[in-house]
């Protein structure tokens, strides 16, 4: 899976934004043709976007878009536009507002359309699908299972608050009056069980008091804990954060290496198991448990500073 630890987000209708996101350490930059960016402006973004995509350097990014709201009347000319004019320096797109499983299968169809008509590699360019309303969340798992090209579920936190009648205007943090548990842990684990369920990533939303770069770490330290993948950041003093916060400890990643060795060591040569790795007790769950702690260690380019010796 393509890392997304952070993805920032970048208003198509601003290009000075559109070309300072391409020097910022983030993971993911997703340009923006949706909620930031005003109806009269949608068009000239398109345009601003293909540009950026073919003529930006974004070395070492996933390059994403996010098209309108599939009941809007800008969504097929988004997808047109951006698709044939930048197609192959394209890697996903975001669909908001997601409510059922057609409305993704109505995206991949057209890109498939696109693809072959332009002569374009079939299958390549990804969805990622946002859920920002409670109808998104109850048809979650047919949404997780209806494209083959879907890689990721993100959830739209400010719509979705607004669409259950929660009593708060702070995007991220927990309603006033709300004083037991977290408000958001139901909404949270029911898109991580679909997402893991499906193979997918999980990415949480925003939070939108940027300045606050505390409550950023604190609020994606809780997803991350669940076992979401990353964050989107709104500002370039997130960055840091969301990249830490997501990425284990140098302390986790190598005691993982260490369990994958040894476990590979005592069940292949040793032909046991289970097995000891000083005081800890290994076996084929623990294997699993590492592979996951690994994985996202290499995603975010640590090198290992241990060696397994039986």
């Amino acid at each position: 899976m393509r890392a997304r630890r952070s993805c920032l987000a970048v208003p198509g209708s601003n290009p000075r934004f559109l070309e300072k996101a391409q020097g910022l350490p983030v993971d993911e930059v997703f340009l923006d043709l949706e909620d930031s960016v005003a109806p009269l402006a949608k068009e000239e973004a398109r345009a601003n976007v293909v540009a950026a995509l073919r003529e930006g350097d974004w070395t070492g990014k996933t390059r994403v878009v996010r098209v309108n709201d599939l009941t809007t009347q800008w969504t097929y000319r988004d997808v047109i536009e951006v698709v044939e004019g930048a197609g192959p320096y394209l890697d996903c797109l975001i669909l908001p507002k997601v409510q059922d499983h057609t409305q993704v299968i109505w995206l991949d169809t057209l890109l498939t359309q696109i693809e072959r008509a332009m002569g374009f590699e079939v299958g390549r360019i990804g969805i990622e699908a946002q859920i920002e309303n409670a109808r998104g969340l109850v048809n979650v798992d047919a949404i997780a299972g209806s494209s083959p090209r879907l890689e990721a579920l993100v959830f739209g936190p400010a719509d979705f608050m607004a669409s259950i009648n929660m009593r708060t205007l702070v995007v991220g943090e927990q309603p006033p009056g709300y004083t037991e548990g977290d408000a958001y842990h139901y909404i949270l684990m029911r898109i991580l069980m679909a997402a893991r369920s499906h193979d997918l990533q999980a990415i949480d939303g925003p939070y939108l008091q940027i300045k606050d770069v505390e409550g950023f770490r604190r609020v994606a330290a809780r997803t991350a804990a669940l076992g979401f993948d990353g964050k989107w950041v709104l500002h370039p003093a997130q960055v840091d954060a969301a990249n830490e916060v997501f990425s284990p400890s140098q302390e986790d990643y190598d005691h993982a290496e260490l369990i994958l060795d040894a476990y590979e060591h005592y069940t292949n040569v040793e032909k046991r198991g289970a097995a000891m790795l000083g005081d800890e007790m290994i076996d084929e769950a623990s294997r699993k448990m590492a592979l996951v702690v690994a994985a996202k260690g290499r995603a975010a380019g640590l090198r290992r500073t241990t060696t397994f010796t039986p």
